[in-house]
């Protein structure tokens, strides 16, 4: 709590000079995994969960140790991305920046900003990358980013609510990447379980991309 309090509070520092900032999450690598650590809101975490099912921007930076932007046009020109491009269009994000998070010289996080216009990071990256480079390292100097207890909670009972969300995810993952059923369901469940967030909630965040009526 004190963490995602203190998000808050640097996100609202951060909309002083980039207005049209939607919501910014925080990314850490453990046992070759990307995991959300703490994020603005749900919707921002779910949005992250798209990343951990198909491929991203924040991963691509997390890789590649280098800051990415991209708007919704290049984004959708990039068919590795198409479904996390389909799903910020979807929840009104046109913009994201992606930028690595260092600890003596290894990258071991990122940090994930979404933005309500094409230009709203235009700019104003390097300002951004000092507010947030400068807290993310010591903001998690204690993380506990326990990757099986998170699938656990996210396969429990209780989590599976909106099964009929969970089961047309698990069909588009089949459609638009060739997986077989049991390899959609898995991978769902591990993209909400890195993301942080209830299987159903990343399931629709998945199907408000491509339907109307959700």
């Amino acid at each position: 709590m004190d963490l995602r309090q203190d998000l808050e509070r640097l996100t609202a520092t951060a909309r002083e000079t980039v207005p049209g900032l939607v919501g910014v999450s925080l990314a850490l690598t453990t046992d070759d995994l990307v995991l959300t650590y703490v994020a603005s809101d749900y919707r921002i975490a779910a949005l992250d969960g798209v990343q951990y099912a198909d491929d991203g921007p924040c991963l691509e930076a997390i890789r590649e140790d280098t800051i990415i932007t991209s708007d919704s046009d290049g984004l959708l020109d990039e068919s590795t991305w198409l479904l996390f491009a389909q799903a910020t269009a979807a929840a009104g994000i046109r913009s994201t920046l992606s930028m690595p998070i260092r600890h003596s010289g290894v990258v071991t996080g990122g940090v994930n900003l979404y933005g309500a216009e094409q230009e709203t990071f235009e700019g104003k990256a390097e300002v951004l990358a000092e507010l947030f480079g400068a807290w993310a390292p010591g903001a998690v100097a204690n993380a506990d980013l326990s990757f099986e207890s998170r699938l656990e909670a996210v396969r429990s009972p209780e989590r599976l609510r909106g099964q009929a969300y969970v089961d047309q995810a698990v069909g588009l993952l089949i459609s638009a990447r060739g997986l077989t059923p049991d390899d959609a369901e898995g991978r769902l469940q591990a993209a909400a379980a890195r993301a942080g967030v209830a299987v159903f909630v990343l399931a629709r965040a998945l199907m408000e991309a491509f339907t109307d009526d959700v």
